[in-house]
């Protein structure tokens, strides 16, 4: 079975997302104008089913109400009980009241992990400081619960944070980690790939981490496949397939290309011989699928 490890969607008149909700505000991807619109699992289903997908994991993104979203998410799967459906959901980690609310959140049966962004890109992070987290130390003791929980926690960062985010880490090796779009090279300059390789090594080393190629199109939008092809192999070869999975990042990177083109740029450079692990098994087994 094939397994989309990282999509989204959203109903705007059933939740608030602030972000989508802003008009004429240019974000770190680009232009959000063209998603900022209802994308339901119709649509997702419709492009991930002519590829072959039978399965997916929905990352929160952004919703004002955390809650409000685990639960139409929720609905989703309930709805459609032929498509099996795992999510990640927003919890702040630093909270007091960090057990209540994780107990809310696993009453519900598709919830599967965490997802507390720590870096998104270098301008936005400086306005939104939400890199502090890894100076906190609630933040480590929230991940520890999260893993004692059975828990997984997905990371989203930019290659700037990987060494100090390596030594949080250390410090929760019973949580399981996925790495978000390959740690988000933002610099494709031969050095700057080199560089978030170097930095990369610093989380492949850690055997709870596992890597999401997904999102690649973030930071260089009018890409081919080529581009992609140093960050596809940095990731195979530090992390083993066993430990990388395919997530489309849709529909964020439905700004660059269409559902078919991307899948099929990753099946491109991905070795054949290892599809089955990168577009299903590792999905299946991090997410309990």
């Amino acid at each position: 079975m094939l397994i989309d490890a990282h999509h989204h969607l959203w109903d705007l008149s059933a939740v608030h997302y602030p972000w989508l909700m802003a008009q004429g505000e240019p974000r770190f991807f680009g232009d959000p104008a063209p998603i900022q619109r209802d994308y339901l699992m119709d649509e997702f289903r419709q492009g991930a089913e002519e590829l072959g997908f039978a399965g997916s994991v929905h990352i929160q993104v952004g919703a004002e109400d955390g809650w409000q979203e685990a639960k139409w998410v929720q609905a989703l799967a309930d709805d459609a009980p032929d498509w099996p459906l795992a999510q990640v959901v927003f919890c702040d980690l630093t909270r007091t009241d960090l057990e209540q609310n994780l107990d809310l959140f696993q009453s519900l049966t598709t919830v599967r992990g965490v997802r507390q962004i720590v870096g998104r890109a270098p301008g936005e992070d400086a306005v939104t400081g939400t890199n502090d987290l890894l100076d906190d130390p609630r933040f480590l003791r929230g991940l520890q619960i999260a893993g004692d929980r059975g828990l997984s926690f997905d990371l989203q960062l930019i290659p700037e944070l990987m060494e100090k985010t390596a030594r949080v880490l250390s410090r929760a090796p019973q949580t399981k980690v996925a790495l978000c779009h390959a740690g988000s090279p933002h610099d494709r300059s031969p050095s700057g790939l080199a560089d978030w390789a170097e930095r990369l090594k610093l989380l492949s080393e850690l055997e709870n981490i596992t890597c999401k190629l997904s999102g690649l199109g973030m930071f260089e939008h009018n890409w081919t496949t080529e581009d992609f092809r140093p960050i596809v192999e940095t990731c195979l070869e530090q992390f083993d397939p066993e430990r990388c999975m395919f997530g489309s990042n849709f529909p964020v990177d439905s700004l660059y290309s269409d559902y078919a083109t991307l899948v099929n740029a990753h099946r491109t450079l991905v070795p054949e011989a290892v599809h089955p692990q990168v577009f299903g098994d590792t999905a299946r087994s991090f997410y309990g699928l």
